[in-house]
């Protein structure tokens, strides 16, 4: 009898045919209680960043032996409890990488030059020709950018810094290594020195109980008036009502979000703002990543489920 998988949402058709071939292979959850109902005699799931995993869950799949989740982030996994279940979590490192640190600098451009605000006010029709001091927006040489977490998003982030002649600081759960600091000219500061001092703040952390609430109001009002603050990590990691109250006071310059807290549900407030960017959650959407992505996430099945080790495991934080 084939194994069975329980893919949650559909993905590539691609790689669709890679799980059938080997494997019998279900396609789509309707709700939570679906899961818990499908999860039942499923060898492997393949599941989004959207699916909450949780120990109810991971206990009802009693034949699961691996949880392949189709993201970097495994915060919507309860990776303990898959542990003790002897259950192999695995998710997609490296893959999304440059897509990421692409869309980062998307939203800096973005928001130092009022990209949207520009874009929105000539399709309404109100451009009416040059004016000195049209939609203007902040230069970013010269300018320090404050990057935490310094893993290898963040590390892409620092390495195109330098085509805008920019200052990099960055924040660390561990520090770099002297060389490594040096050959992305990047400079350690402790966070708050970071917050308090950097025109652009842009946050590249994994969602974990250290990093919730990690800016919270007190760094937000830290931050530098007129700084912009950039975040395509989680967005628990960011206290979303005290950094709508200094967008809409004019303390800060703008944001660029790409993640909320609690998404799909966006704080009505930041719609309200004409200095925010939103984005809904793209930071890997290239035709190229995703593909990629879904073709490891695959993968780590096939070889698991075929007494094989995981190609990329994850381990739980010490």
């Amino acid at each position: 009898m084939k194994k069975r998988v329980l893919l949650t949402h559909p993905l590539f058709e691609e790689v669709h045919q890679k799980l059938s071939s080997l494997f019998d292979l279900e396609i789509g959850i309707k709700d939570r209680l679906d899961l818990l109902e499908k999860i039942q005699d499923k060898d492997a799931l393949l599941c989004f960043l959207k699916d909450p995993v949780d120990r109810e869950v991971i206990e009802r799949g009693k034949k699961l032996k691996i949880i392949a989740n189709y993201a970097v982030g495994y915060d919507n996994i309860d990776v303990e409890a898959a542990a003790e279940r002897g259950i192999i979590v695995t998710n997609t490192p490296d893959l999304l990488t440059d897509a990421t640190a692409d869309l980062t600098w998307a939203l800096i451009l973005a928001v130092a030059r009022r990209v949207v605000e520009a874009h929105q006010f000539t399709v309404e029709g109100k451009f009416r020709g040059w004016e000195a001091r049209l939609f203007l927006g902040k230069e970013l040489r010269g300018k320090r950018l404050g990057i935490v977490g310094m893993g290898r998003i963040g590390r892409a982030v620092a390495k195109r810094a330098r085509g805008f002649s920019m200052e990099v600081v960055y924040y660390s759960r561990g520090r770099l290594k002297p060389h490594e600091e040096a050959s992305l000219c990047a400079r350690y500061l402790p966070l708050d020195e970071l917050i308090s001092t950097s025109d652009i703040v842009t946050l590249h952390v994994l969602l974990t109980k250290e990093t919730e609430n990690l800016i919270n109001r007190e760094r937000i009002y830290k931050m530098k008036k007129g700084a912009i603050l950039i975040n395509t990590a989680r967005g628990p990691v960011i206290d979303e009502e005290a950094l709508i109250e200094r967008l809409r006071d004019g303390s800060l310059f703008g944001a660029g979000l790409d993640v909320y807290r609690g998404e799909p549900e966006i704080n009505l407030e930041f719609f309200k703002l004409k200095n925010v960017v939103l984005l809904p959650h793209i930071g890997s959407a290239t035709e190229e990543t995703r593909l990629a992505m879904a073709h490891l996430a695959a993968d780590n099945i096939i070889a698991v489920l075929s007494g094989k080790p995981p190609l990329t495991p994850v381990w739980r934080e010490k």
